[in-house]
């Protein structure tokens, strides 16, 4: 038995996909295959081979170092490698030993920046098939799994905020390269447009050169765009996708922010995906996620009620998100920059309430009695969140208050002034939150969260090490 099929992953369906690629790259004249896999952070990482090698590897795999998976967000290896038994006390954490990449034939696409160039996304095992603990896509397959055994699909849509600058001038000399645990220097910047002027159409054509660039490079890569927006702020933009079901939405969310970074990259642009820039004027980026539940048995929406705003199932289904906002936030906000968005008046959530149509809280609920497109719009999310944690947080937060038949109690059409839970004002907070939270914990499983809780608290420790330009303020002169 090769890989794939000791993964149980070599399906019908598998193998009829791997086929019609190996045509497509003689077809199209490719001359190399990226394999990805999207690491602890929703960050793409992974290997080119020679087209040639591409049929061999979509059952065999390739191999990487496991250290790949426990690192922080600036490349420092947060877990022992060389003791004895690595990471979590097993041969197979030993010595940077190789985990596996396994290509999902059903994600191959051609870049269209690079159009020599196939690319397809990777599911991650061990050496002898079994499932890698830490791979964050099985995760939230696993999610999926258990929302469809109670009779559900995950159906979501991506609202995206992010900005776009001009590069002025590259950090590329030695000087400037960084070292694990301490990244190089960021390029110097200048903004596409003042900003302050929400949607309107001089601020849009000002960005439309690059903002052409990057629509034609999504459509083709076959990416459900619908919409493409100038935001509030300087320099910001918003693209959303129709919504997809199951995998499909958090596939694309990798895909989407790896290509507009190398598009830009590749056009003299900079794309930061970062939640709020230390820029003069600019604003917080968030993520929306819009969702909802489709019923198995009948395909219909499952959060539609003939009389009521949201069906039982969705009241559940969103008293549970609210329920678990604090612990959760640590998945759909994971960087320390991220808790600079939750502030009141803001048009970002800073408490966990739910409203009909309202900007101003966590859950907004759009639709009407008997709308078949009724849905949850979650405005929590950080454009950074790695895309299976935060929709595997969704589902699992979503499963408790249904498994409960929880109440999330009523509309709060004063977002700002209502009595409710705050959201965690720091990455710290939604860390202690995680840690105690039972459901969180149940359905991501205690190894993967301990994980996750010491490698973002080693990111907090290395950043509570800094001296800030704050502190330089405020106490260089004064004491």
């Amino acid at each position: 038995m090769h890989l794939a099929e000791k993964a149980g992953l070599w399906t019908d369906e598998r193998q009829t996909a791997a086929r019609e690629i190996e045509r497509r790259i003689q077809a199209d004249g490719l001359a190399v295959v990226r394999l990805s896999f999207a690491d602890q952070h929703g960050i793409l990482r992974g290997k080119t081979l020679t087209a040639g090698e591409a049929s061999g590897a979509m059952k065999a795999g390739v191999g990487f170092s496991a250290t790949m998976l426990l690192k922080d967000t600036a490349h420092r290896t947060v877990f022992p490698v060389w003791n004895p038994g690595g990471a979590f006390g097993g041969k197979e954490w030993e010595g940077a030993a190789d985990v596996m990449m396994l290509p999902d034939p059903s994600t191959f696409r051609v870049l269209p920046w690079a159009p020599h160039t196939g690319w397809m996304l990777c599911d991650i095992v061990f050496a002898d098939g079994r499932p890698m603990p830490l791979s964050t896509r099985h995760l939230y397959r696993t999610a999926l799994s258990s929302l469809a055994d109670a009779g559900y699909d995950f159906f979501a849509g991506l609202e995206v905020e992010f900005h776009l600058f001009k590069v002025e001038k590259t950090k590329l000399g030695f000087g400037d390269a960084g070292q694990p645990g301490q990244p190089g220097e960021p390029p110097e910047v200048s903004l596409l447009n003042q900003g302050y002027q929400y949607l309107t159409e001089q601020r849009y054509d000002e960005m439309d050169p690059i903002l052409e660039i990057l629509r034609t490079n999504i459509a083709g890569l076959g990416l459900p765009l619908r919409s493409l927006e100038v935001e509030f702020g300087p320099s910001q933009v918003e693209f959303t996708f129709r919504a997809g079901t199951g995998l499909e939405p958090a596939d694309a969310m990798v895909l989407f922010r790896s290509a507009v970074k190398q598009v830009t990259q590749r056009n003299g642009y900079h794309a930061t995906f970062m939640c709020r820039p230390k820029l003069p004027n600019v604003m917080s980026s968030g993520w929306h996620l819009h969702q909802s539940l489709k019923d198995r048995k009948t395909s219909t929406n499952a959060f539609m009620d003939p009389k009521e705003l949201l069906s039982p199932v969705g009241m559940h289904f969103m008293a549970g998100l609210l329920d678990n906002a604090g612990a959760s936030a640590a998945f759909s906000t994971p960087t320390l920059n991220g808790y600079k968005r939750y502030r009141p008046f803001s048009l970002a959530p800073d408490r966990a309430i739910w409203a009909r149509d309202n900007r101003g809280v966590m859950v907004r609920v759009l639709g009407a009695p008997g709308d078949p497109s009724t849905h949850l719009e979650n405005r929590v999310g950080e454009p950074a969140a790695n895309p299976y944690l935060y929709m595997a947080s969704q589902v699992v937060c979503g499963l408790d208050g249904l498994a409960r038949q929880a109440d999330p109690g009523p509309s709060a059409d004063m977002p700002y002034e209502t009595k409710a839970v705050l959201l965690p004002r720091t990455l710290d907070e939604a860390l202690v939150a995680l840690s105690g939270n039972k459901a969180l914990r149940a359905g991501f499983g205690d190894f993967f969260v301990d994980y996750y809780l010491k490698l973002k608290r080693a990111e907090i420790d290395r950043f509570n090490l800094e001296v800030s330009d704050w502190e330089q303020r405020e106490y260089f002169s004064t004491f």
